[in-house]
């Protein structure tokens, strides 16, 4: 059947409607291309598709740059320019506003682009181990392994390394049973730490991580990792470390400790602009920096407020976070709802919040708009999750100040959004 692309959606895919007006979903399109399709999934409410031929394509469509697309499952806008991918991002961010916050936003989305590849300085492998050694991504909409020569996406060093390991796991140099290898660059990309994950039980994997460490001078070290049981929803554990499983990350004049297994932006080139964005020309006494990671925010507000609380409760994250806090931030190891309430009579000037992609939920959000905050900074890789919070602080008496999209993850769906508010003083 034929379809028309009436615009694109949170997710990457293109929205058409079928001839009963149902919704149908189509990946790898552009908003006014014809497409003549194969229904793939129905529900009751919509449908998925794919596209086999592109009848009409729009003047926006263009070669997309790297030979895995839309095999793989990385990227879904190669086929387009940047400057469309931001446009979507907008409009994207936008309608969801309005949509889930009832927030008709009709100011300025401020827009922060970025180099739009060879910009992650994180990568996660697939490895299948043996003798039909490969390594790469899943493809599209898969848990198939599909292998990656390289990734345009990904930066340089990275390319480079895990070009030697694959080379090494062609040869038979892979032990059987690594099922993962996360490479993280540093600001400079020039040192390198490995996360090595294993089923349980796998032998010479330490040896494994030692002859790599010794071999390529750019690894700094190897933290291994054993995966939970299969059907588990427990986490990997980290086993055991070879080196210094550690990264010194520049952002700006602060350097912070990253260790194997903690939360850091994935963009190379945007942290810089993301803590502008959200410190900005804020000061006052007391700042609290939620979901704090290794600091990365804390740390800046500390040169604007007296003393600021940074909480985050991931063990790996928080123990580098206690590392790199300055002599003003006061590190808390709990969670976000554990500390609200210990926050009543404090009486913050401005709240930080960079929850992880679940957002802050009904109760974290009560909490938070319970301290009447002056002001707050909402930091989100979620738009859906972001505008569920929004309108409850809405709801409490907040506006919205500013609205900025963080272009984090070009050649992707996902966009990272800061939004400020703030609350009458009165």
């Amino acid at each position: 059947m034929n379809l028309t692309i009436e615009k694109m959606v949170y997710g990457g895919d293109g929205l058409a409607r079928l001839p009963d007006g149902k919704t149908v979903f189509v990946p790898f399109v552009l908003p006014g291309e014809e497409v003549s399709a194969t229904i793939a999934r129905e529900k009751s409410s919509f449908a998925r598709a794919t596209a086999d031929e592109i009848v009409k394509p729009s003047v926006k469509r263009t070669q997309a740059r790297c030979p895995y697309f839309a095999a793989c499952g990385g990227c879904h806008y190669q086929h387009t320019g940047y400057s469309t991918q931001l446009e979507f991002k907008r409009e994207i961010l936008r309608e969801t506003l309005l949509r889930n916050a009832k927030l008709e936003w009709k100011g300025q989305i401020f827009t922060h682009s970025s180099e739009p590849w060879h910009y992650r300085n994180r990568a996660q492998m697939k490895v299948r181990s043996g003798q039909d050694f490969a390594m790469g991504y899943y493809r599209f909409g898969s848990h198939e392994l599909l292998e990656i020569n390289e990734c345009p996406i990904s930066s340089p060093a990275i390319n480079r390394l895990a070009g030697k390991v694959r080379e090494i796991g062609l040869e038979g140099g892979v032990p059987q049973g690594v099922t993962e290898i996360e490479f993280f660059a540093d600001h400079a990309d020039a040192r390198m730490v490995l996360e090595l994950h294993h089923a349980e039980g796998a032998q010479g994997i330490s040896d494994f991580a030692a002859a790599l460490q010794s071999r390529f001078a750019e690894i700094q070290g190897i933290a291994l990792f054993v995966n939970p049981p299969a059907g588990s929803s427990a986490l990997p554990q980290l086993q055991d470390t070879v080196g210094n499983a550690t990264l010194l990350y520049q952002v700006g004049e602060k350097a912070f400790r990253v260790s194997a297994g903690s939360f850091f932006q994935t963009n190379r080139y945007m942290p810089q602009k993301l803590v502008d964005t959200v410190v900005d020309d804020f000061f006052g006494n007391i700042a609290l920096d939620l979901y704090s990671g290794v600091g990365l925010f804390a740390n800046h507000l500390a040169k604007r407020f007296t003393r600021v609380f940074a909480v985050e409760s991931a063990p790996a994250s928080a123990a580098d976070l206690q590392a790199n806090a300055l002599k003003n931030v006061v590190p808390v190891k709990t969670a976000a709802e554990q500390f609200l309430p210990r926050c009543i009579n404090m009486n913050p000037d401005l709240v930080v919040v960079d929850p992880p992609r679940a957002g802050l939920g009904p109760k974290s959000t009560q909490l938070l708009a319970a301290l009447r905050v002056k002001r707050i900074v909402y930091v989100s890789c979620d738009p859906a999750t972001l505008a569920r919070d929004l309108r409850m602080l809405l709801e409490t008496g907040y506006h919205v100040e500013q609205v900025h999209m963080i272009d984090m993850f070009p050649q992707t769906f996902h966009l990272e959004s800061v939004v400020r508010l703030a609350r009458p003083t009165s």
